[in-house]
């Protein structure tokens, strides 16, 4: 699990994973996996995964609180039940809470070292963006190597350079390369390397959820 392009999202604030906003990820797939029930298996793609549970794509007609099991692509499986099923994607809260940082810590050590490629992790932290004479406040939503989504009320418009800083990580440049109203994206202009993020999630969870 967790392949080079992935676009699965590794919660680590919330219980269960936040709605979908509907603002595009970036290119790449989901990660794979499989929804079992009494009906049989099925493969599925994982959206988002967190403590409490999943968002996935699966090709099933399952309703709100059939038991399932979730299968992950490191053949790690949680027992749950259908929580929502809307447009062909289903929320499944899990029976027991899943470690987030120890399943994707496992998914590194899995990998060679030369091409570990650290997920997308969404949590939320405060964080400043600073831009020509501006230095305005925002807050994380999600973070890769390669690039870190934002939420503000005075964001930078699209193409702009800018510096973000946030407690406990240096970020190199980043170029705003989307945005859809107090949500942007930023494209780091070096990669951060997995072992810097992956520690600096660590501290986070131990920190605790920002007051």
């Amino acid at each position: 699990m967790v392949r080079p392009g992935s676009i699965t999202t590794f919660v680590i604030d919330a219980p269960l994973p936040w709605p979908d906003d509907g603002v595009a990820r970036g290119e790449g797939a989901y990660e794979r996996g499989a929804l079992i029930d009494d009906t049989g298996r099925r493969s599925c793609a994982i959206r988002k995964i967190a403590p409490g549970g999943a968002t996935i794509e699966a090709a099933m007609g399952a309703t709100p609180g059939t038991p399932v099991a979730l299968e992950l692509g490191n053949g790690q499986r949680r027992q749950g039940r259908v929580e929502w099923a809307r447009s062909g994607a289903l929320g499944i809260a899990f029976a027991e809470p899943l470690d987030i940082v120890a399943l994707i810590n496992r998914n590194l050590v899995a990998q060679p070292a030369e091409r570990r490629a650290m997920p997308r992790v969404e949590l939320r932290r405060p964080l400043h963006v600073k831009w020509c004479e501006h230095l305005e406040p925002a807050v994380t939503r999600n973070i890769s190597s390669s690039g870190i989504q934002v939420e503000g009320a005075r964001l930078p418009p699209v193409g702009t350079l800018a510096s973000l800083f946030v407690d406990g990580l240096n970020l190199p440049p980043a170029e705003v390369v989307w945005r859809q109203g107090q949500l942007a994206g930023f494209e780091l202009f070096e990669e951060v390397s997995w072992s810097s993020l992956i520690a600096w999630v660590r501290e986070m969870k131990r920190a605790g959820s920002p007051r």
